[in-house]
């Protein structure tokens, strides 16, 4: 699946519960592309306390995340899903000189 790239521009609150398989914990990242001159914006998730521990996303992190995009249907309506699966630390892209 694709890999973006940029900096974590926000990050919100931590959300868990409890289904029928045991408890979950998921937490949403907003990332900005590096694109130039019209930055990109995608919110994705990162699901499972240990993914959440193992990656360790800070507001300001520069990154290169692997996702998965999936589709679901709900009362007739589809709602998209974007799931972080591998996240790599990145130095960013410096600006080209004029």
């Amino acid at each position: 699946m694709p890999t973006i790239q940029g900096k974590i521009i926000r990050t919100f609150e931590p959300r868990s519960g409890q289904n029928d398989r045991g408890s979950w914990m998921a937490q949403d990242f907003l990332l900005e592309s590096y694109d130039q001159p019209y930055p990109r914006r995608c919110l994705f998730s990162v699901w499972g306390a240990d993914r959440l521990q193992q990656f360790n996303i800070k507001e300001g992190d520069d990154l290169a995340v692997d996702i998965d995009l999936d589709a679901r249907e709900y009362n007739g309506r589809f709602y998209n899903s974007v799931r972080a699966w591998r996240i790599v630390r990145i130095t960013p892209p410096q600006p080209a000189p004029a």
